[in-house]
């Protein structure tokens, strides 16, 4: 029996049991050009696994919250399936990605390159009334790369300092921008953009078995507010998502954040549960929730399980445990054993 193992059944003789590290997302390939509130690059990792351990292969990945869409990205660029379904409801996020799918991307690196960068600039620029869906395409971007946060949601202004002090222009890196809009001309057939409503477009492909899902929700549920703060289509019924996701032929990964509702929901539809760490936009690290309808391929990894209760952990005493000795049993959810 391994050494994880046994400090799982038997804690009070081990050392505190280590936390597993959040992934650095610098070695994560960066696929898109946004800089996306509640992105998932920290996630690819984990998600290439779900993938790799799939058989047969799926054909076709639904992100029924795409936003910045990285993980439909890394699966086409990895040729993990051969279609991305992307689904947004923000104009525009959808009016960039339709431009991408529409042959624009070329048109989109040349006006990054050539934009003479200036917060007199910038505010003139997003001034105008597009007239093309790729100029509104060039000016989502343009927001993105110069609010706080990457925001683009009402109410959020400019970046002040930004990184070394660079201000406006701390995010606006013209030839790794350019070099990224033109590497999405790679995969832009293969992308099925909708701007519409990812649960109706999940429902679309319940019965097809070659279909698999990422969703990632605005995370609203529980009384959380960072979804009201970040997006412009934060309100979602969680609970039809839930069942949404019990009807589908094809498997699911769901991020969450941790939350007790999300917790109740998912084990009332008979879902399982992990805890995967993060760090988020103020460096400190946090723990979210996978959720899936089998998750044990993940009991090989260094994940944290989701239990009701934690194990009390102490030190190892030098005294051999006799046979009286009781050992402390989690109440962990049996959905992963």
């Amino acid at each position: 029996m391994s050494r994880q193992k046994q400090s799982a059944l038997f804690p009070e003789f081990f050392e505190e049991i280590e936390r597993p590290k959040p992934v650095n997302v610098a070695s994560v390939p960066q696929r898109s050009p946004f800089r996306y509130p509640g992105g998932k690059t920290w996630f690819v990792p984990t998600f290439r696994q779900w993938m790799a351990q799939m058989y047969p292969k799926p054909i076709t990945l639904v992100e029924p919250f795409a936003g910045g869409g990285i993980i439909s990205l890394t699966a086409l660029f990895e040729n993990m399936v051969e279609k991305a379904v992307m689904v947004e409801l923000d104009e525009e996020i959808a009016a960039f990605w339709q431009s991408v799918v529409n042959g624009e991307a070329e048109w989109l690196a040349n006006r990054v390159l050539t934009f003479d960068l200036s917060k007199e600039t910038v505010i003139r620029e997003l001034k105008k009334t597009p007239n093309t869906q790729r100029e509104k395409a060039f000016q989502t971007i343009l927001k993105n790369r110069t609010s706080h946060g990457g925001i683009l949601a009402e109410g959020s202004g400019f970046l002040k300092y930004g990184e070394n002090g660079k201000g406006i222009g701390s995010r606006w890196y013209p030839g790794t921008l350019a070099k990224r809009l033109l590497n999405l001309k790679h995969v832009a057939a293969r992308i099925d953009f909708r701007c519409a409503d990812g649960l109706e477009v999940m429902q679309d492909f319940a019965t097809n078995q070659d279909a698999v899902y990422f969703v990632d929700p605005p995370y609203t549920a529980g009384g959380k507010k960072a979804g009201q703060r970040l997006y412009k289509h934060y309100t979602l019924d969680h609970e039809l998502l839930f069942r949404v996701c019990e009807s589908l032929k094809g498997d699911f990964l769901i991020t969450y954040d941790n939350a007790e509702e999300v917790k109740r929901m998912a084990r009332n539809h008979g879902f399982q549960m992990r805890l995967i760490p993060m760090t988020n936009t103020h460096h400190t690290t946090m723990e979210e929730l996978v959720i899936g309808k089998d998750l044990s391929w993940m009991d090989r990894f260094p994940m944290v399980h989701e239990p009701e209760t934690e194990y009390l952990v102490r030190k190892p005493t030098k005294k051999r445990p006799n046979a009286s000795t009781r050992t402390r049993r989690s109440r962990a959810d049996d959905t992963h054993r």
